[in-house]
Order: C-alpha cells, then structure tokens, then sequence
C-alpha cells in the first residue's frame, strides 16, 4: 500500500464520520460533525502540497522542494477553525439555555415547538 491510499482512506473515513455526525438531531454531535469534517479538509489542502520526503521548504541549491503555501493556508485555517468552533459551541449553549432543549430544531420531536419542560421544583430552596 502506498502513502498516498492511506491518507485517501484516512480523509475519507474521517469526512463519512463528520457528515454522520453533522445528520444527527443533537446540537453538540453537530458540532463534533463540523469540526471533524474541518479537520478532513485541512489534512486535504495539506497533502495536495504533495508528499516529499528529504525536500527543503526553502530555496538552497539543486534538488526537491516543498511547497510552504499549503502548510500556511492549514495553519490558519486550524486557527479560525478552533475560534469558529468555540464561537458555535457558545451559540449551542445559549439556544439550550433559551429553548430548553438540545435539539438542532428547538424542540423535542413528540412535542409542541413552544414546549418548555417544566421542573419538579421552580422555587428556589430556602436557605437555613
């Protein structure tokens, strides 16, 4: 087996788990499914640089050279990738926080889209 089929199999693998992950109805398994999908495509742009082994990234003399703009562009993306990230986990908190529900619609399948669930105990306890 060659390297190449390898990182085929690995990117597609992690890709089918992102877009399973992004189908579910859960906020936080959406999330997982966006970023393992991101993920997948930074190991893309990464390995169409092109696989070297024993080439230099910077001009000296004569022989191979790596190209340094697909190493630059994953940097980056995995930078606004993890700010995106944490930007759509707080948004996922506050919509479950609003809505009372983890679900990606806003509310639980089985019941009315304005449905809160009510808790056993709405006043606070008393302290002693």
């Amino acid at each position: 087996m060659s390297m190449e089929f390898l990182l085929a199999t690995g990117i597609g693998c992690v890709t089918a788990c992102g877009i399973y992950l992004m189908l579910r109805g859960r906020t936080f398994p959406v999330v997982l499914g966006l970023s393992l999908f991101g993920y997948a495509v930074n190991v893309f742009i990464f390995v169409m640089g092109r696989l070297w082994s024993n080439a230099q990234p910077i001009l000296v003399g004569e022989g191979p050279i790596a190209d340094p703009l697909p190493q630059a562009l994953v940097l980056t993306a995995i930078v606004i990738g993890f700010a995106t990230t944490g930007f759509v986990i707080e948004l996922a908190l506050r919509n479950r926080h609003e809505s009372g529900s983890d679900h990606v619609d806003g509310h639980e399948p089985g019941h009315a889209p304005g449905y809160v669930p009510s808790t056993a105990n709405t006043e606070p306890e008393e302290r002693i």
